[in-house]
């Protein structure tokens, strides 16, 4: 084997090993598939050895990769954390963060903060990554995250900053049609919108007493904004965030005394960078920006109660 091969082909054999797939390693690391394709076959031909084998449904990482794949993460860290001290050996707040959250919390209720944290921070830039998984700060592929989950991982820190509030929701138009439910019961004589896989609503009207089924959901979807546009669209009763309704004045929120959940939103870093003077900088704005914006997205009747 040459051990004198180029480093630089690491993170796309890592890219590759986590996504299963060429097009999967280029879309993470913002490259073309044929030139992820070529750093795989330059890794391996420098290598003198198979990484993947390739099959109809992606890429199989051989033996050999899987044992690589542990130094090669430990690698990419040391680089990573390399580079964060010579970007921050006087405190710099500048520079490139990468800000991990869902679709909903980057496509409605960001927006707005990150224009303002702009203003304020103009010479960092922001790279948005839309995602739910923790394995994006633990692999280092993201800064910061907004998660609606807590992670267990030692080498995060995390802290909880805000609750989002629910409610029911649907178009004026459908109401119209359909009708205003004035109780909870009278759900069940609309149109739903719910969940496909995730069972958290059949748990939520089951603990109300009500006997719901997936079939009592006329559009069904684990997509949260794909849910969300087919409750703009008319389709039905919905669930959705506050902050994601008061986007669209033509979406009107319904029965404020449903005992619907909070969600708690914890801002994550991790360990080794949360003292980086960009990230630091970012991850402040961020612990005040975000509950104020919450704050302004309270079911009005729940808030007078």
């Amino acid at each position: 084997m040459n051990t004198s091969f180029d480093w630089s082909l690491l993170p796309t054999f890592l890219a590759a090993l986590e996504r299963g797939s060429l097009l999967g390693a280029a879309r993470q690391l913002g490259i073309s598939q044929p030139t992820a394709g070529r750093h795989i076959a330059d890794l391996e031909s420098q290598l003198g050895k198979v990484l993947f084998e390739r099959t109809g449904r992606g890429l199989r990482p051989t033996a050999l990769a899987l044992d690589l794949a542990g130094p090669a993460r430990a690698m990419q860290s040391g680089a990573l954390a390399l580079a964060e001290k010579l970007l921050d050996t006087q405190g710099q707040q500048a520079g490139t963060v990468r800000l991990s959250a869902s679709q909903p919390v980057a496509c409605y209720l960001l927006p707005d903060i990150l224009a303002r944290l702009r203003q304020a921070l103009p010479a960092i830039q922001i790279e948005l990554v839309v995602s739910n998984q923790v394995s994006n700060l633990l692999q280092r592929e993201a800064d910061i995250a907004l998660r609606m989950v807590q992670p267990a991982q030692a080498s995060l820190v995390a802290k909880r900053i805000a609750e989002v509030t629910l409610s029911a929701c649907a178009s004026t138009a459908y109401l119209a049609r359909r009708g205003t439910p004035a109780q909870p019961p009278d759900l069940l004589q609309h149109e739903l919108i719910g969940y496909d896989q995730q069972d958290d609503l059949l748990r939520g009207f089951a603990a109300m007493g009500f006997p719901v089924t997936r079939e009592h959901f006329a559009v069904r979807t684990d997509d949260l904004i794909a849910a969300w546009e087919a409750v703009r669209a008319g389709l039905g009763v919905g669930f959705a965030a506050d902050y994601t309704i008061d986007t669209d004045p033509a979406v009107q929120r319904l029965l404020p005394m449903l005992p619907l959940p909070r969600l708690p939103i914890w801002l994550t870093v991790h360990r080794e960078i949360r003292n980086s003077g960009r990230i630091r900088a970012v991850y402040d704005f961020l612990a005040q920006a975000v509950p104020q914006a919450l704050a302004g997205h309270t079911d009005p009747e729940e808030t007078a109660a």
